[in-house]
């Protein structure tokens, strides 16, 4: 058995709620932050980030910067949620960090 833990949605966004500011914790529905989620890995896939014989190093990492830009124009351009911007900067962080939290256990 594999000490390895798996990506888990439900434990994504329970995650990425606890970083929002705790007036900010309720305003999004699971939904929504899975909406930024899927966005999130558009960009990847668009990026060649999923790629299984990407051999991506240090200096290459994921660009925060480029991939929150894309998520915020992406949620703007599709009108299907309403978040304010300092939101999505600590929700797209923040699943970076639980991405990272799950690489800490392989």
């Amino acid at each position: 058995m594999s000490d390895e833990l798996k990506y888990d949605e439900s434990e994504a966004v329970k995650f990425i709620r606890k970083l929002l500011p705790a007036d900010k914790q309720d305003q999004y529905t699971d939904d929504e932050i899975l909406y930024v989620i899927d966005i999130m890995y558009d960009w990847y896939e668009k990026n060649g980030y999923l790629s299984l014989d990407m051999n991506v190093t240090e200096e290459e990492d994921t660009d925060i910067e480029k991939l929150t830009t894309y998520v915020k124009k992406e949620i703007a351009r599709d009108g299907e949620v309403e978040m304010d911007p300092s939101d999505i900067d600590i929700i797209v962080k923040g699943e970076l960090e639980y991405e990272e939290s799950l690489e800490d256990f392989i």
